[in-house]
């Protein structure tokens, strides 16, 4: 009996070692009662999960942040799906999003003596933090799904956002005289946070997708183009933009004069549903209003229809010198989704000595602008986040005109340099693309390149680029537009000495006019003159915003390829 019991716990414990050996050399034996109920040395399974985190992590920018990261929220990361371990890092990225906005209204109440602009940008970073909970959030949401072609895009276009957001934060303490001593409270974490964002970035493009008529995209953010719109724009939108003014249905309508539901724009924007799934449309007579508006979050699904360019006019002049942030100086400021302004001059004329003055930023996802003009010198336009599309729109200014980084096509618009100050420069872009994984650029098609009417005499004082880096890997390209001759022969400007110059993304094809001569350009790493019109193609409102998806409910015209 003594002899039975020996060899009996010979074989149990011969067993367990089989069991062990072939569970780490991942080859589990046929009977599972021995594999599923003995657990790993903690060596062992430590070792398992630095190689699974390495496996995971290579190819990404902060590669140490990410294996510590997974090694540490994941016990059995082994055993995970590449999307829940994304998920799970945002989770972890969500957590310290709320963390620092904390501290940052913390420090409104600790530091005293703050400057008009050191409280507004603290007030910027809040809003911005609570954005970015929004699409990190949703972004987990997606990854619950099928990751599909457009929820593929879908999640790269949430993680671009949370991620320019962190930096839109610091920027707005780029004019305090002691902003160093407000920043080196939050920027380690914010640093931290965007370099999360970026590891997420960097494994979201490990997970298979199928893509839309099984093309990888460049510029997949955007999307296919239908009929000259992008597909994301509904039928019904499509119709509603290109009616004529006196023939649209409308939800409410302002007017100077009282003779409409609201003397203001902004009350009419109040009274407007909030998370409205279907299109309301708000008419604005003609005149010039001087006020400052937010569509905010919540007011999803508006229109807003004016009497056309120089009709109706939207103004204000706000600026940094006059103590507002950059992301603040907008006259306009619009982030509920789905939004489309049709007919509508937006303007900041605080002139050029007030540097940055925003006249209309765009933070809103799916957002169409229709036959507009935007009025400023520096900074007119921010297009900051998310997926927009330009047609046969106005653009005026002078330094940095058209800045941000969204995923942006102008299609048939018209470029105007205005009269910069002395010594001052003209440029037409300068786009900000933070991370090598955003699918986020400035792009521009069957665009016209010019001088305004007051550059036109002094056109040879002053030197005009089509754009500059202002983030490290900044991309734009200009396809088949008309260049004026006041574009520099050299086309392009440096940032600061070497900054971005082999890490960005500048293009031209297939451009004509006098400005358009490439033989003189820039010899940076990165920029090129795009010949192939397979590449050229990557950039247009088909394969960059989903335009198929989203473009035929606005009534928009546009086309998904090169050509009309």
């Amino acid at each position: 009996m003594q002899t039975f019991l020996i060899k009996l716990s010979t074989l149990i414990l011969l067993a367990f070692s089989i069991s062990s050996f072939f569970k780490f050399t991942k080859h589990p034996p046929q009977l599972s009662l021995f594999h599923q109920h003995t657990p790993l040395p903690i060596h062992i399974h430590k070792h398992i999960q630095t190689q699974t985190a390495h496996t995971h992590c290579t190819g990404s920018l902060y590669y140490n942040l990410c294996t510590q990261t997974l090694t540490t929220i994941l016990p059995d990361l082994q055993s995970k799906p590449l999307p829940e371990i994304i998920s799970a890092t945002i989770n972890q990225t969500v957590n310290d999003v709320r963390s620092t906005d904390f501290n940052v209204t913390a420090i409104r109440k600790k530091l005293r003596n703050l400057s008009a602009i050191e409280i507004r940008a603290l007030d910027d970073c809040h809003s911005l933090f609570v954005e970015t909970v929004t699409a990190l959030t949703s972004a987990v949401s997606e990854l619950k799904r099928n990751t599909s072609y457009r929820e593929h895009s879908d999640l790269e276009t949430l993680l671009s956002a949370a991620m320019t957001n962190q930096a839109t934060c610091l920027d707005g303490f780029a004019f305090s005289k002691s902003r160093n001593k407000v920043r080196r409270y939050f920027s380690k974490s914010l640093r931290n946070i965007s370099r999360q964002v970026s590891n997420s970035l960097a494994l979201l493009k490990k997970v298979n997708r199928r893509t839309s008529k099984g093309k990888t995209e460049a510029f997949s953010e955007y999307g296919e183009m239908s009929g000259g719109y992008p597909r994301w724009m509904s039928n019904h939108d499509r119709k509603l933009l290109q009616l004529p003014v006196n023939n649209t249905v409308y939800d409410l309508v302002v007017a100077k004069d009282g003779t409409g539901n609201f003397t203001t724009i902004g009350d009419a924007l109040n009274a407007a549903p909030n998370m409205s799934t279907t299109r309301f449309v708000i008419y604005i007579k003609a005149g010039a209003y001087y006020e400052y508006l937010e569509v905010a979050s919540p007011k999803t699904m508006i229109m807003l229809v004016g009497e056309g360019i120089g009709k109706t006019l939207i103004k204000g002049n706000r600026s940094v010198v006059d103590g507002w942030t950059t992301f603040r100086s907008a006259t306009v400021a619009v982030v509920g989704t789905n939004f489309i302004a049709k007919g509508i001059t937006f303007e900041n004329f605080a002139g050029t000595a007030k540097h940055q003055a925003v006249a209309l930023r765009s933070n809103s996802d799916f957002s169409v602008f229709y036959q507009c003009s935007f009025i400023g010198y520096q900074d007119t336009l921010y297009v900051h986040t998310f997926r927009q599309f330009y047609r046969e729109c106005d653009v005026y200014g002078t330094i940095d005109f058209i800045f941000g980084n969204a995923a942006v096509v102008f299609q048939n618009c018209n470029l105007y340099a205005r009269k910069p100050d002395p010594n001052q420069k003209n440029l037409f872009t300068a786009q900000g693309r933070d991370d090598p994984n955003q699918n986020t650029g400035i792009s521009l098609l069957e665009c016209k390149i010019a001088a305004g009417s007051e550059l036109i005499p002094n056109q040879t004082m002053f030197k005009s680029y089509l754009g500059r880096p202002w983030r490290q890997y900044s991309r734009t390209v200009v396809m088949r537009s008309y260049i004026g001759d006041l574009i520099d022969p050299a086309g392009w400007l440096e940032w600061s000495g070497s900054f971005a110059l082999s890490t960005l993304y500048y293009g031209e094809f297939m451009n004509r006019g006098p400005g358009s001569n490439t033989t003189g350009r820039v010899s940076w790493p990165g920029y090129k003159v795009i010949v192939n019109a397979t590449e050229a193609a990557q950039f247009t409102v088909g394969s960059f915003l989903q335009g198929d998806q989203w473009l035929n409910a606005t009534g928009v015209p546009y086309y998904l390829g090169l050509n009309t």
